[in-house]
């Protein structure tokens, strides 16, 4: 496979993966809703070397000794869960905003955590490895170089960072929230509804999906 081949590849299969609403989605927008844009940005960043550090330990070999441990595996697939069901019990609690509290901070939240949420997030869920293991092993060759390898992994991370970035931009607008200013607690909870399945769902889930 060419470069250019097997980069169009990452780069459409790291698209889809980027915008369908997962857990990495559901922090965004729990971190825009409940803090600030400045912390959806940091989650987002959080994010975004998440995905990096697991491409580089799929592509170095260490992804597939995780892939191929049921132990090691179940271990990081409870933590994830339970960090997700953790931060979606949290959004459960969330309170009707006032219109006057539409300003970023509404709540405070320090750019390392918010900048942890979203890496912590990415990172303890097991699903972004198998992903990056059923991609890469889709185009790295043997021989491909490690330049090229980085680029791969590089292009995916970069996405995820601007997709949730731009996500976080615009939750976070001023008019959208005057629209949201009604319905945000509802939207938080039902985030923490969403985070707490995805969490349910991530801990009874198999090696082999």
């Amino acid at each position: 496979m060419t470069f250019w081949a097997g980069w169009l590849t990452v780069f459409v299969v790291g698209l889809v993966a980027v915008v369908t609403p997962g857990p990495d989605f559901a922090l965004t927008l729990r971190s825009s809703l409940a803090y600030s844009r400045r912390a959806g940005v940091y989650t987002a960043v959080g994010i975004g070397l998440g995905n990096t550090i697991h491409a580089t330990y799929c592509l170095i070999g260490i992804g597939a000794l995780i892939a191929q441990s049921i132990l090691l595996f179940n271990g990081l697939k409870l933590l994830g869960a339970g960090y997700l069901i953790y931060l979606g019990l949290k959004s459960l609690q969330a309170k009707p905003m006032q219109a006057e509290s539409l300003q970023d901070n509404r709540r405070i939240v320090s750019a390392f955590a918010a900048f942890r949420l979203g890496l912590f997030g990415n990172l303890l869920n097991p699903k972004a490895t198998l992903f990056f293991l059923a991609l890469f092993t889709q185009i790295v060759q043997p021989g491909t170089p490690f330049s090229t390898q980085a680029i791969y992994g590089g292009t995916v991370a970069l996405q995820s960072l601007v997709w949730f970035a731009l996500l976080a931009l615009l939750i976070s607008q001023r008019w959208v929230k005057q629209l949201l200013v009604n319905i945000s607690h509802w939207l938080e909870r039902v985030t923490g509804a969403v985070l707490i399945l995805l969490g349910l769902r991530l801990a009874v889930a198999k090696l082999s999906d």
